[in-house]
């Protein structure tokens, strides 16, 4: 999942959302010796997020649509649609507004700017400035995010060509999404009231 899926499946703690917002940029196993209690569980639950989703069987059903092209990338690419999807049907999932929960969200990280790592203070004033949480709910938004993923990979990803796989089996990709995330949203939940 990408990062407002990620955001969203952190409940209403601000501290585990940051965590799971940062938890691409964090290395290592010893979180404690580097975070307050609250982001750790963060981090941990980012990562459980994405080995969760990772070795489901619908979302493998979408990453083997892209594979031919995108190879390895198809797990990214898989992540920004269903950031997509979340955010176009968001109303099913939280009864805030999503502009409303994306202000919100931003301005939580920022509280806690000390503690982020040197890529996401490098990359957050783009993702505000832009509200890539927002417009992930427009093909446009989709587009750009995945523009920009592909300038930044280091190899020939093609990322930014894959806007034209979500238009031509975005029934099947939104069918395998809702199938999915209610899946991932019960795990989130169950991981969070772990003690």
């Amino acid at each position: 999942m990408n990062f407002l899926a990620h955001i969203y499946l952190s409940g209403n703690n601000p501290k585990i959302m940051v965590g799971n917002f940062i938890g691409d940029f964090v290395k290592g196993r010893n979180l404690l010796e580097q975070f307050e209690p609250g982001i750790a569980k963060g981090i941990e639950l980012h990562r459980a997020i994405d080995e969760f989703t990772d070795n489901h069987p619908v979302v493998l059903q979408s990453k083997i649509r892209l594979r031919p092209k995108y190879r390895h990338f198809a797990a990214v690419i898989v992540d920004i649609y269903y950031d997509h999807f979340l955010a176009c049907n968001w109303s099913e999932f939280h009864r805030d507004t999503l502009d409303h929960f994306t202000q919100r969200s931003y301005a939580q990280i920022q509280d806690e700017w000390e503690i982020l790592p040197a890529g996401v203070k490098q990359m957050l004033p783009h993702m505000i400035r832009h509200n890539w949480l927002l417009h992930y709910g427009e093909l446009e938004g989709v587009g750009r995010a995945l523009g920009g993923m592909a300038q930044r990979s280091r190899f020939d990803s093609k990322m930014d060509e894959s806007i034209a796989e979500l238009r031509e089996f975005y029934v099947e990709f939104e069918a395998e999404f809702a199938l999915f995330f209610p899946e991932l949203k019960a795990y989130a939940e169950r991981f969070i009231l772990e003690v």
